[in-house]
């Protein structure tokens, strides 16, 4: 399973890293996902959420 947000589909970004003498490494950027119990078509299962969507309440929590 791929750490990717189940809201909005975010997932990891790819850059380069550049070092003093301007030479590019490859990098990973990782969005924030958290592993949360949500509500999932009345089912609570506990899935990545990116911490953006969790704030802005796209999601809900099951109890």
């Amino acid at each position: 399973m791929a750490k990717v947000c189940i809201s909005c589909g975010k997932g990891p970004a790819f850059g380069q890293s550049r070092s003093h003498s301007m030479v590019a490494t490859k990098r990973r950027f990782n969005p924030n996902l958290q592993k949360v119990r949500i509500d999932v078509k009345g089912t609570a299962r506990r899935e990545y959420v990116c911490t953006r969507c969790l704030k802005a309440g796209k999601v809900t929590k099951a109890l």
